[in-house]
């Protein structure tokens, strides 16, 4: 269950933050960066998180649901699902993502990889750091 709350409270979070980024910067927000534009920055994101966590929220426990699969999979290891559950994340935001707007490239399927790639393999960390896998000798006996 731990492993759930993680991947929901981190995911979305991290994951807005990056899409948002992603954005502004293929439409080239960053050019004349000063004070006042990343102050604008934060704003946009504080007020946009609650969205980010609505449409966030679905993939993230997905992810999670996979982690946890493969978590019971004896012949990976933590640092194998870890890049597994961000290859995933990556391939499934860029193809999501990737082909937006006018201008597709490896630079914006890139980005748009790296809203998925980030937040799965850093909720994935976090979850094998804090939760144990269940197996036969951690499992609580029946009364």
């Amino acid at each position: 269950m731990k492993r759930y709350v993680i991947f929901a409270a981190i995911g979305p979070l991290i994951g807005g933050l990056l899409l948002l980024f992603a954005t502004t910067y293929q439409s080239g927000y960053w050019a004349h960066t000063n004070l006042t534009e990343v102050q604008k920055f934060f704003v946009v994101l504080f007020k946009s998180l609650q969205y980010s966590y609505l449409f966030g929220l679905l993939p993230a426990l997905m992810m999670a649901a996979i982690d946890e699969i493969i978590c019971h999979i004896r012949r990976v290891g933590p640092g194998g699902r870890v890049v597994i559950v961000g290859v995933i994340g990556f391939l499934a935001t860029a193809f999501m993502y990737g082909n937006r707007g006018a201008d597709a490239g490896v630079l914006q399927f890139v980005l748009y990889g790296l809203v998925g790639l980030v937040p799965a393999t850093l909720s994935s960390w976090l979850a094998n750091k804090f939760c144990a896998p269940v197996t036969a000798e951690t499992k609580p006996a029946s009364a």
